[in-house]
């Protein structure tokens, strides 16, 4: 796709202000004013879909329990494209991945993020790594019980859904040897125990509001009863990414038989061990 649509300011200052407070540790309740904006309509994420690789596209049977494994998702039976289009009766969830390889799709991005830039920087410095993924559900969907690496802001598009949201850095919702083993190569989803349905928050998204997710903050996601468009932007900070690389560089020293502490969460840093992955990674190379 190459089409270029302009957008006029899309995060209200009490808003900005709302993620001031909040980042980048807490989850924070925003709005936007993001609506019926053509690059999001169902037909151009159909088209956008079918252009991207295999690797950027994910998409599965919607009814899932929260705590399911990965290897344990279903296929619907059906092309992306078809997916997309009949969201509304096909019982299934998408995600488009990295948007930002299209260039309309990056403007977008860009212009999201560029008005939070002074917002995010003036805690954790420039803003690395920017991308976008746009998640398609059919009513009822779930997004079983994960977490994702990046600093994220989800933003409600189409129908509604509610947000289940746990502590980043808890223990209890997701061990350090979680983050071990995704940050070496594993998947994002996490083990679920009926005991944390009491715990955490639950945010209800509709279209106009945002949700901010903090690095590696443990969540699910409900759709409700129709179906739901959400565009996720993200980017990275070298504080996460110090993060992920220790928790990689604790990986290989529990292989080796030791018994390291956790990294530190924000702001304190984890540059000696960050430095001791990248010197692994490039003596495998």
């Amino acid at each position: 796709m190459n089409e270029t649509v302009k957008i006029a300011a899309c995060w209200p200052e009490a808003s900005r202000n709302d993620l001031r407070a909040a980042y980048p540790n807490r989850h924070q309740k925003l709005s936007h004013t993001l609506d019926k904006h053509p690059l999001l309509e169902l037909e151009s994420l159909a088209r956008l879909a079918e252009s991207m690789s295999d690797k950027m596209v994910e998409y599965n049977k919607g009814a899932l329990p929260i705590g399911i494994k990965a290897e344990d998702v279903p296929e619907n039976g059906l092309s992306i494209g078809e997916t997309i289009r009949r969201i509304d009766e096909v019982g299934s969830w998408a995600v488009l991945k990295h948007i930002e390889q299209d260039p309309a799709y990056k403007d977008l991005l860009d212009s999201l993020l560029g008005e939070l830039k002074d917002v995010v920087e003036g805690a954790t410095g420039p803003m690395k790594k920017p991308e976008g993924y746009i998640f398609i559900s059919s009513p009822d969907a779930v997004t079983p019980f994960h977490f994702d690496p990046e600093h994220n802001i989800l933003m409600q598009l189409r129908g509604d859904k509610v947000f289940h949201v746990f502590p980043a850095g808890d223990d209890r919702f997701a061990a350090h040897e979680e983050h071990e083993r995704y940050h070496g190569g594993g998947h994002r989803n996490l083990p679920w125990q009926d005991s944390f349905s009491d715990e955490g928050e639950a945010v209800h998204l509709t279209p106009g509001d945002a949700i901010y997710v903090p690095v590696m903050a443990p969540h699910f996601v409900k759709n409700g009863s129709a179906p739901s468009v959400s565009l996720s932007i993200t980017w990275r900070s070298r504080w996460s990414m110090d993060e992920a690389n220790a928790y990689a560089f604790n990986k290989r020293l529990r292989g080796l038989g030791l018994s390291p502490t956790p990294p530190a969460r924000f702001p304190e840093q984890n540059r000696a061990r960050s430095i001791g992955e990248r010197v692994f990674r490039k003596i495998g190379k």
